[in-house]
């Protein structure tokens, strides 16, 4: 060997001492991740998704700087059954919540199920959830200090339930960890109460030599709404527009704490909804008249909203911001489902989903880097409570149930509704007669779906 390819025995020394300072700095950093939620959020509602007076800036800059879906599903067109999908990545009846929970209700996340903050604190993440929890509160293994959570701040369910709209003698409080505050609260300092909690986490998780994860699950739009005094009367679409106002003003909120912090490059930001506007309210929120008809939002041009299975129950918006990945101003037309959010989020923090379960998500990260090689042919099914109600398969969905919606005939005769919701997504045109290999095509795929305590219209 040539003498000029020896090196002194000094260098190969310090050559040593700092390989592992060199394999420390070549290992990718962890994002950070803030989860966002909406309630009752309608797929029209954004300025970025069409409306033509909400005020929501924030959200369109944010969509500007991402991706914005607009094929994205809730896996319920209610509030339990939504969050128990989005924490666990399951379809509700396979975690056993496909209806809404009750003060009262003895059910509850189990804790044989697997959130998400439990998948990241197994890679060393921070976890708090801010705001409304709504899957259990009568054993304490159900709140989110038990699943995976290492601090709570919020109303533990949603903030109709009490007089006069619920009739219960639970009393509707805040909790921090699992206590109830003897704190007095107001509808109106919700959604601020929250933004301050979630701004100073990020402050202090800053800080630390961990990633964190924040959820925030806003109570508001729900019914009954009100915004802070700094919003009231402050938007040009009523006290609805003055609600997503203050929301949009706290994703400005979040957004500027992280770039304070010097940790917005590595940051991914999600905003979506539980679910679909409560455009059709029940008569039990019309008492004192504290609520009115035009308190929810809108699904633009989707048929439905929530608490049935048409488009605009289950279809919300979903935004996605991370600088360091994403290109700006993506926008995707991909089926993409609220059950994907565990199995992504996992990969990017190099986390492992549970492998002792069927997970119905499925990772779409490759959607935010451009990556071509993702494979979004999937179905989409479609459950109200236990009954499993539509297909979406391609641009088809199938549809068989009886109620056509508020002021439209009942289906008795369960004649099956077929659309191509890409020329369609206003379900307007059945297709059912025109199309009748699809129509039994779409039904067998519906009876072979199968999860236990799943029923039919049809036989």
């Amino acid at each position: 060997m040539s003498q000029n390819c020896i090196w002194p025995k000094s260098k190969i020394f310090v050559l040593l001492l700092l390989l592992p300072l060199i394999s420390i700095a070549q290992k990718p950093t962890q994002p950070n991740i803030v989860l966002v939620m909406a309630d009752d959020l309608g797929y029209g509602d954004l300025e970025s998704y069409g409306h033509p007076l909400n005020q929501t800036e924030n959200l369109s800059q944010m969509a500007d700087e991402g991706i914005r879906f607009t094929s994205f599903y809730s896996s319920a067109s209610t509030c339990t059954p939504a969050r128990a999908s989005l924490l666990t990545g399951r379809y509700p009846l396979r975690v056993g919540l496909p209806r809404v929970i009750y003060p009262e209700s003895e059910k509850g996340l189990p804790d044989s199920e697997v959130t998400i903050a439990e998948v990241l604190k197994e890679v060393g993440y921070t976890t708090k959830c801010v705001g409304k929890w709504h899957l259990g509160q009568t054993k304490k293994e159900f709140f989110p200090t038990s699943q995976g959570f290492d601090e709570y701040y919020g109303l533990i369910t949603s903030n109709d339930m009490m007089a006069p709209w619920v009739q219960t003698e639970v009393p509707l409080q805040l909790y921090r960890d699992e206590n109830a505050l003897d704190k007095k609260w107001e509808q109106s300092d919700l959604t601020k109460d929250y933004t301050m909690e979630a701004v100073d986490f990020i402050n202090k998780s800053s800080k630390k030599n961990a990633p964190f994860f924040l959820y925030l699950p806003y109570n508001m739009p729900h019914v009954p709404i009100e915004a802070s005094a700094d919003f009231r009367g402050k938007s040009k679409s009523g006290r609805y527009g003055d609600v997503l106002k203050e929301i949009d003003w706290s994703m400005g909120q979040i957004a500027s704490a992280l770039k304070k912090n010097g940790v917005e490059e590595n940051t991914i930001v999600l905003f979506l909804s539980d679910n679909g506007p409560w455009n059709f309210m029940s008569s039990r929120m019309f008492s004192e008249d504290i609520v009115k008809p035009w308190d929810a939002g809108t699904t633009g041009l989707l048929r439905g909203g929530k608490i049935n299975s048409y488009e605009g129950g289950f279809r919300v918006p979903f935004i996605v911001k991370w600088p360091a990945k994403i290109k700006p101003g993506t926008v995707s037309s991909e089926m993409v489902t609220i059950m994907d959010v565990l199995p992504t989020l996992a990969k990017a923090a190099g986390a492992k989903p549970p492998t002792d379960r069927v997970i119905d998500g499925t990772d779409i990260s490759p959607l935010f880097t451009g990556n071509q090689e993702f494979d979004g042919q999937r179905d989409f099914y479609y459950f109200e409570k236990e009954r499993l109600e539509a297909v979406r398969s391609g641009p088809w969905k199938l549809r068989i149930a009886p109620f056509q919606g508020p002021d439209r005939p009942m289906n008795y005769y369960l004649k099956p509704e077929l659309y191509n919701l890409n020329v369609d997504p206003s379900e307007r045109i059945n297709q059912a007669k025109d199309h009748p290999e699809i129509v039994a095509e779409l039904k067998e795929k519906m009876r072979n779906f199968s999860i236990d305590g799943a029923l039919y219209w049809f036989y």
